[in-house]
């Protein structure tokens, strides 16, 4: 067995009183003493402070930069100006979704922003494609440490430390600058369903700039958030999660993200099969549920229509911001109309539930 990597701040997790779980092949905290339910009300009411450095940053340079761009995932990259970022993923030739990644277009050079555990695989799939093109591809993940600080108060934590404008630093757009006096690219991007930040700097100062916002952020009642708590917060705004929503046996529209697809920007990988399930219509859609029964719906566990089975559960909890049961879930077509009443068996036993709009949350982002 592979031994867990530790962050640079594991330390720190530890001495909060962090329960440290393995995670994409690293130690991370699942939660720290006040436990998830606070820190997720923490952030959609106050501010959370979370370490990602388990994900993956890749850097893209060259002349060709962005045509390698345009044939290795579908949205169009010529659109993004200098400073955007934007949401994409990358597919096999079938169709399929290799991972899912956001796409920073900067000054010199674009960086990708990978999942942890699609690091190696990611960089080896792009290796095999890049030969044509006349640009290089490098992995910074090692020297880059990430961390995510979301929620409503978050821009007036990180203006105490920076002076960068945040007021111009629009949603899905990047600036770089000194945050605490750290070289910092600030990205205004996460995965809460909240408006906040994700900030990349060198990993030689990642317990400075932590404890620096965390100190920053105690009047507006910052708090350090674990793994529990980015779940519940992603799940409820209906973001997927790789392994979970997205795989490599699931193929865009079925999970609806053929709003990133650009048709008419030329070939890109997997086009036509993605092309070929749009048109079809012929393959399981990602719907929201809601329990009818009491009962929590779990990853895996079955969806049933009268006595067929046609489903499977993604993921599924109580929503802490709702107090309800909810969950995601793969249905075919007939099924996915709002209201269809479906069952989700738990524990060898139907329990009732119905199709319901998605995202649960709606997400709180400053347009």
């Amino acid at each position: 067995m592979n031994q867990l990597q530790q962050t640079a701040l594991y330390n720190r997790h530890v001495a909060m009183g962090g329960r440290m779980v393995s995670f994409a092949g690293y130690e991370l905290p699942v939660q720290y003493t006040a436990g998830p339910l606070v820190e997720h009300n923490a952030v959609r009411t106050a501010a959370g402070l979370f370490d990602i450095d388990h994900m993956g940053q890749f850097r893209l340079v060259g002349p060709d930069a962005e045509i390698f761009l345009q044939y290795v995932q579908p949205r169009d990259v010529s659109q993004m100006a200098v400073w955007d970022a934007e949401y994409s993923f990358l597919c096999y030739s079938d169709g399929t979704i290799i991972d899912d990644i956001f796409i920073y277009r900067l000054p010199e050079e674009w960086m990708i922003v990978v999942n942890a555990d699609n690091r190696e695989k990611d960089l080896f799939w792009l290796d095999t494609h890049i030969v044509n093109f006349d640009c290089d591809l490098s992995d910074i993940s090692d020297p880059t440490y990430m961390l995510a600080l979301q929620g409503p108060m978050a821009q007036t934590v990180l203006q105490k430390l920076t002076e960068i404008d945040l007021d111009q630093v629009g949603f899905h757009s990047a600036a770089r600058g000194e945050v605490a006096g750290i070289e910092t690219l600030i990205g205004a991007t996460g995965y809460t369903g909240e408006y906040g930040y994700e900030l990349f700097f060198p990993e030689v100062k990642a317990a400075t700039l932590w404890e620096m916002l965390l100190d920053a952020g105690k009047e507006q009642g910052l708090m350090a958030c674990g793994l529990a708590a980015r779940d519940s917060l992603r799940f409820e705004a209906c973001l997927p999660l790789y392994g979970h929503e997205i795989t490599a046996q699931v193929e865009p529209i079925g999970a609806r993200l053929g709003w990133v697809c650009n048709w008419d920007k030329g070939p890109w990988i997997g086009r036509e099969a993605v092309l070929k399930n749009k048109l079809e219509k012929n393959t399981p859609l990602l719907v929201g549920l809601e329990m009818i029964d009491r009962g929590v719906a779990r990853e895996h566990y079955q969806v049933a229509a009268g006595d067929e089975i046609v489903g499977w559960v993604t993921t599924g909890m109580k929503s802490p911001t709702l107090d309800s049961f909810l969950a995601m879930a793969y249905v075919p077509r007939p099924h996915n109309r709002l209201g269809t009443e479906l069952a989700v068996i738990i524990r060898n036993k139907p329990k009732k539930a119905k199709v319901v709009s998605r995202p649960f949350y709606t997400p709180a982002y400053r347009r």
